[in-house]
């Protein structure tokens, strides 16, 4: 049993995740506008100065801190679910490697605390992978946020950041995409497994140009932390919803938890729902710089199965129903 105190230490460390997530991007934006109107003002420049001369950083695998992983804030965050971490194969340090974590869920809670911490030992599962988990170029948009999450070596999601880190010398890179994006988080319904993937192919060539292997992982549960009100496609909801991702890469969800003094009320903390993430098998991957479509057809053809044979080994052991299977959208 956990103490009242670990229980404690447990929701506070998930519950300044998820507010960190929702609210530090708007609120840093706004206190930097509001300090230009104080004497405070030069506060407000000279960061608006290191903005436009570090602006390029998480076009360029961010700028990672070793101890943003070892926080002992994030074994807190772990346990509170729990978060689980399996190996089913080894990942050879002398390639690179394209990682597609599934689903997205809210907040990739699974993806974030196995790829961006090493509360699970990811490193000494996979010796000699340097991860980086690439995330939506708008948060870098966010001053202070923008900095917050380079730290953990966390890249924008496109072309030239993810080429940037393949083309690197040292082999060993990974990057981790999570390839339902925010499309993906509309269908974050608990007891579901809809995966946004089946037009998803831009990683496929990314692999094929850098001849990295393809690497597909699934995250039990991770649908199950929160309860989504999920609106019918064609609905005015879902198009406005689908208009804004259009617009900023962000689906506005409207997403539930429990509270933080009561598990009986409604709040923004998850509930605690068993996580497990599943790295699978490498599926080797030739390096063709210019492929063509029957050559990407045919790698995505090959993720889609083994990432299906992958839910399909593990998903009673993780408290899938036999009967439940995944719904490549």
């Amino acid at each position: 049993m956990k103490t009242v105190r670990k229980q404690w230490l447990e929701a506070i460390s998930v519950y300044q995740l998820v507010l960190s997530f929702l609210f530090m991007g708007p609120f840093f934006s706004l206190l930097l506008l509001f300090l230009l109107f104080t004497p405070l003002w030069s506060f407000s420049v000279l960061y608006l100065v290191w903005f436009f001369l570090d602006w390029d950083t998480p076009n360029r695998g961010g700028r990672r801190f070793a101890f943003m992983k070892t926080w002992s804030m994030w074994k807190q965050l772990r346990d509170y679910f729990p978060v689980k971490l399996v190996k089913t194969a080894e990942l050879p340090p002398d390639r690179n490697y394209v990682i597609g974590g599934h689903p997205h869920g809210i907040m990739s809670l699974g993806v974030f605390t196995n790829f961006t911490t090493e509360m699970n030992d990811f490193s000494k599962h996979f010796p000699g992978i340097r991860l980086t988990l690439a995330g939506l170029s708008f948060i870098f948009y966010f001053p202070f946020y923008r900095d917050y999450t380079a730290s953990y070596g966390i890249c924008s999601v496109n072309r030239r950041s993810l080429d940037f880190i393949l083309s690197q010398p040292q082999p060993g890179q990974a990057v981790v995409i999570v390839i339902g994006g925010a499309q993906e988080a509309l269908y974050a319904i608990p007891g579901t497994h809809h995966l946004v993937l089946r037009n998803r192919k831009g990683f496929v060539r990314l692999a094929l140009r850098h001849g990295a292997s393809l690497v597909p992982v699934y995250s039990f549960g991770e649908n199950d932390v929160f309860h989504l009100k999920a609106f019918a496609p064609g609905s005015w909801q879902y198009l406005c919803q689908v208009a804004f991702k259009k617009l900023t890469g962000y689906s506005p969800c409207i997403f539930w938890g429990r509270g933080l003094f009561s598990a009986n009320s409604w709040g923004l903390l998850p509930f605690a729902r068993p996580i497990t993430t599943v790295v699978g098998r490498p599926i080797p991957v030739p390096q063709i710089l210019c492929p063509t479509e029957e050559e990407v057809n045919h790698y995505h053809m090959l993720y889609m199965q083994a990432l299906e044979t992958l839910f399909e080994e593990h998903k009673e052991s993780c408290g899938v129903p036999a009967s439940t299977h995944l719904t490549f959208i």
